[in-house]
């Protein structure tokens, strides 16, 4: 059980106590802290209140989180689209669908159930249990190119060029809308929406510095085929860009429309090409990941119902 106080500030007056929670710890949800309200986890003053309560300047809010509940992550025999593999690395192409490490609602099925089995022993653990091996993820709807790494040192040198931006990541999408320049960059920093908890947004109270560069492949009149660069790597990040934009990615139902296009489920966005210095032997190497059928099938759609 973790314990932690702190004080309500001036400009934190007025909100209710399950959601000004939610912005204080971002990575628990307000239906967390609701419940943790009604277990008498939480004081205000030293008295229990109510999730609506609105919080006033100077209060004592003490805290008490349970402990987590260890979950056992379970290998399991599911195949691999193995770009490329080593002693230190593992490169794949991850499937549309599939959830890059378990988490509340996905404890099987993942890519961590997937690369455990085929790995063995032999995954980086820095991440613990729930995400070993994990040094970066794409979305469950996104597909393309994702570095695992199978020892720690790797863990630690990929993770330090991911920090530095040094890693060259390039994706390619379907936009709705014609966009006006043929190339441009998307500067905008990004954080949780204030909102909506489980969405990101471009803000200038909690975002962090995220940079987008765009350049045209081809144009459909409705929609554009893009290819992107990314500079940083927020959640999200091409998603809330282009949406910002007036261009939100075809099937993304999240930061787009919510009617299904070309019986897709979820963004048409593809991690293409994967760049990095070898942990081992200090060499750059990148790798590329060929699109999905599905988004071969919408491109070729397009083609057709251009020219008629």
């Amino acid at each position: 059980m973790k314990t932690e106080q702190f004080e309500v500030l001036n400009e934190q007056e007025g909100e209710r106590l399950d959601k000004y929670l939610s912005i204080l710890y971002p990575d628990f949800s307000r239906s967390f802290f609701q419940k943790l309200i009604k277990d008498g986890c939480i004081l205000v003053n030293g008295q229990p209140q109510k999730a609506n309560y609105r919080a006033k300047t100077g209060d004592l809010v003490e805290i008490r989180i349970p402990d987590a509940v260890e979950t056992r992550i379970e290998p399991e025999n599911i195949p691999l689209d193995i770009l490329y593999e080593d002693e230190d690395v593992l490169i794949v192409n991850k499937p549309k669908g599939m959830v890059v490490h378990p988490a509340a609602g996905h404890f099987s099925g993942t890519l961590v159930n997937a690369v455990m089995y085929h790995c063995r022993e032999s995954l980086s653990g820095i991440n613990g249990e729930i995400r070993p091996g994990i040094v970066h993820r794409i979305d469950m709807d996104t597909t393309g190119s994702l570095i695992v790494c199978k020892n720690d040192a790797s863990h630690v040198e990929i993770a330090a060029q991911i920090k530095a931006h040094s890693v060259n990541r390039i994706y390619e999408g379907i936009v709705c809308g014609n966009l006006e320049q043929d190339e441009g960059i998307v500067q905008a920093p990004i954080g949780r929406d204030p909102k909506d908890r489980k969405k990101m947004a471009v803000t200038e109270k909690n975002g962090k510095p995220a940079i987008t560069h765009y350049q045209v492949l081809k144009r459909f009149g409705d929609y554009t085929y893009v290819q992107f660069r990314l500079e940083t790597g927020r959640t999200h990040q091409i998603r809330v860009h282009m949406a910002s934009i007036g261009h939100p990615l075809l099937g993304d139902a999240v930061y787009g429309s919510s009617k299904t296009a070309h019986g897709l489920r979820g963004q048409t966005l593809h991690a293409k090409t994967i760049g990095f210095v070898h942990p081992s032997t200090h060499e750059y190497m990148e790798f590329s990941a060929p699109l999905p059928e599905y988004f071969e099938k919408i491109l070729s759609n397009l083609n057709l119902y251009r020219k008629i």
